[in-house]
């Protein structure tokens, strides 16, 4: 199913550039687009994507989500002397014309039209559009905010009416409100548009009352619009990765969307005169992953907003090479929202219980005077003081993204004699180089790290068939320690004494640390310490009775793991906060014989857990599970898991066995902390 990523970009859209003098346009210049693209090129992404053309957008296209009168009147710009324009552009808010501007419009919203055809046409599985001038803040009759067309609502209806598309999720991570789309969507049903931005109190533009977190949406598409109001600057990667698992994740997963479009504004990012936030390039590449198992795949990312060029350039490439299926770096300085992201979190999640099964649980309204509290605005609060402006016009550094190293083998296999190796998959064996060190683990036991071994594996030489196979999970997790190795996939004879020894081998190493996933009843590991070196998170239907610790997970879903809401929620609210902020170098994800997951659910764990340990995942299957090699072989190699259809409301039981969990966690694990009474990092933004 492997398919390529499609890059759009046409050099016409720079051919047109600010005629006069006005600051608040001044940022939105031609290199912001050639930039980007230099450095893609730079960087040799250009060279693995699929080139597709940009073509104008006709005026019926356009009119799919602007009126008539306004496109009459935007085609008259091509003709107008340059005080004509200058009066043209006193109509709307923050943006300026240009005799080519309309040109470049046209092919700015057709670029998203082209890009939304490759990818439901299977031409590509996914793409970029670089485009100019960006859209999201244009709305039906009116420019705004450097936008002249709305791309994504254009290719979001296109997308409907062309190929029946029942329905589109639009993630606006600009830091900008894309109110544009909000009021075209905003009474939709079948449209979810989630929107972050920098609010501070509906002080920063576009100081709209509609742009917090009660806007929800109007008649019929009330829930299907997500506000996430940011009423501080600062903001840091914690803070968008826990948005993404306490709000948009759940959402997005119960809604079950057939396309993703992503507003891609990187203003967001840190060293943006606008967005004054300090989210690092590199969270672009988690962010971007975290979307890539909805919709089969299918994700149309169309840039907005990003006006420095150094940190824009690096999060388009960050992006694209997600996009194209590159494990994503190892994330950095994940401690925890900080307490006005929380408060935001807290009220969004709160203002949305009512119309999502996810989010019912969800704690009441804050009763304190908190952050997020609107406030009336003033001459005086409008006013900002010259001090904290000189302050956050000092240039902020920071290091560039690590590099992006794709091993030269994506996936390799241990399997018995007699399973086929999966198409795209390296068998691997380890008979030319048994370690005897392992060997002697293995037959005799041995000190390993700390503490002995409690147990010897294999008691004489006749199990030669398992030492050969356990020697070769030690050499392949060798392998993947080194990056020579992305991931791999072992089926064994017995799955928990494979999963004891890879855990006892990788974390003896000094700065290894193991994430097992265990998927299933049964005791898991007999000696889990609190020196992390291992976390280990355990579904089952079980109670457990190992000893609570912070390094032990059990989750208990009453029902069993067929229950797919309750299962897909403690992934996205419990498994993948712990997941970012214990940062394994090493993710271990186990079937249990007695899993009890569908296949669509184990493909959309195995999927989801491949953004941690720059995609460094071991998946060990007991024999007698050859019919899940093939699927999961396939996810390890980067096909999108299969939708989940839409989610049902979570089962009492389950919601309440992952919510007590959570409590008792969040004051070890701060991405698990979702309200405003909890610590957060500090008030330091």
């Amino acid at each position: 199913m492997r398919m390529g990523t499609a890059l759009i970009y046409d050099e016409e859209m720079t051919n047109y550039k600010l005629l006069w003098v006005d600051p608040a346009c001044k940022i939105e210049v031609p290199e912001r687009l050639t930039v980007s693209h230099e450095t893609l090129v730079k960087s040799g992404l250009v060279d693995r994507c699929v080139s597709v053309p940009v073509r104008e957008a006709t005026d019926a296209d356009i009119l799919l989500a602007h009126s008539e009168e306004y496109l009459e009147a935007v085609k008259k710009t091509p003709y107008m002397t340059l005080e004509d324009l200058k009066e043209f552009t006193l109509q709307y808010g923050d943006v300026y014309f240009h005799p080519n501007i309309y040109h470049c419009a046209k092919l700015a919203a057709g670029a998203a039209l082209q890009l939304v055809d490759s990818v439901m046409t299977g031409k590509v599985r996914n793409g970029m559009a670089l485009v100019r001038p960006p859209g999201h803040h244009s709305m039906r009759s009116a420019a705004n905010g450097f936008c002249v067309f709305n791309n994504v609502a254009i290719a979001a209806r296109y997308a409907k009416q062309t190929y029946g598309v029942k329905r589109v999720l639009i993630v606006d991570w600009d830091i900008h409100h894309g109110q544009g789309v909000q009021y075209c969507f905003e009474d939709d049903p079948s449209v979810l548009y989630f929107s972050w931005h920098r609010y501070e109190h509906q002080k920063f533009w576009p100081q709209l009352r509609e742009s917090d977190f009660d806007a929800v949406g109007k008649e019929k598409g009330v829930g299907f619009n997500v506000n996430v109001p940011w009423n501080k600057v600062g903001m840091q990667n914690s803070d968008y990765l826990s948005v993404f698992c306490h709000v948009l994740l759940p959402v997005a997963y119960e809604f079950c969307p057939d396309l993703v479009f992503v507003c891609a504004g990187f203003d967001s990012a840190i060293g943006d005169p606008e967005g004054e936030m300090c989210a690092t390039p590199d969270v672009f590449a988690h962010l971007t992953h975290l979307l890539m198992n909805l919709a089969g795949g299918k994700l149309c990312a169309v840039l907005e907003g990003g006006y420095n060029l150094t940190s824009l350039a690096q999060s388009v490439c960050q992006t694209v090479h997600t996009l194209l299926g590159d494990p994503a770096p190892r994330p950095a300085n994940l401690n925890g929202p900080c307490k006005s992201a929380l408060e935001s979190l807290h009220c969004v999640r709160s203002a949305h219980r009512q119309n999502w099964s996810c989010l019912k649980h969800a704690a009441d309204l804050p009763t304190s005077d908190i952050s997020t509290k609107r406030i009336k605005l003033g001459d005086e609060e409008d006013t900002v003081d010259k001090a904290e402006e000189e302050e956050s016009a000092q240039e902020v550094f920071w290091p560039e993204p690590p590099g992006r190293v794709t091993p030269t083998v994506r996936t390799a296999v241990v399997l018995p004699d007699g399973v086929a190796c999966p198409d795209g998959c390296k068998h691997f064996g380890s008979t030319e180089d048994l370690d005897p060190l392992v060997v002697d683990k293995l037959k005799y036991g041995a000190v390993v790290g700390h503490a002995p071994l409690k147990e010897n594996f294999l008691g004489d030489a006749e199990h030669s068939d398992a030492l050969s196979t356990l020697s070769s999970l030690i050499a392949l997790a060798e392998k993947m320690e080194k990056n020579e190795i992305c991931s791999g996939l072992a089926l064994v004879h017995d799955v928990s004494m494979a999963m004891k020894f890879v855990v006892q081998h990788v974390a003896s190493a000094p700065r290894n640390r193991v994430l097992v996933v265990c998927v299933g009843d049964g005791k898991v590991m007999s000696n889990i310490t609190e020196d992390g070196k291992t976390l280990v998170v355990q579904f089952s239907n079980k109670d457990s009775d190992e000893q609570k610790c912070k390094h032990y997970v059990p989750v208990c879903l009453k029902k069993g793991h067929s229950e797919v809401s309750g299962f897909v929620q403690a992934v996205l609210s419990l498994l993948l906060p712990l997941g970012y902020e214990y940062d394994p170098s090493l993710v271990l994800l186990v079937r249990m014989p007695d899993s009890g997951l569908s296949e669509s659910v184990w493909l959309q764990l195995t999927g989801l857990l491949q953004g941690l340990a720059q995609g460094h995942t071991l998946v060990l299957m007991q024999e007698g599970e050859e019919a899940c090699v093939g699927p999961t072989a396939s996810s390890l190699l980067g096909d999108p898991a299969p939708s989940l259809g839409q989610l049902l409301a979570p089962l009492p039981e389950d919601v309440q066995s992952v919510e007590s969990l959570r409590h008792r966690l969040k004051a070890d694990w701060k991405l698990l902390q979702t309200t405003a009474e909890e610590t957060g990092r500090g008030d330091e933004n």
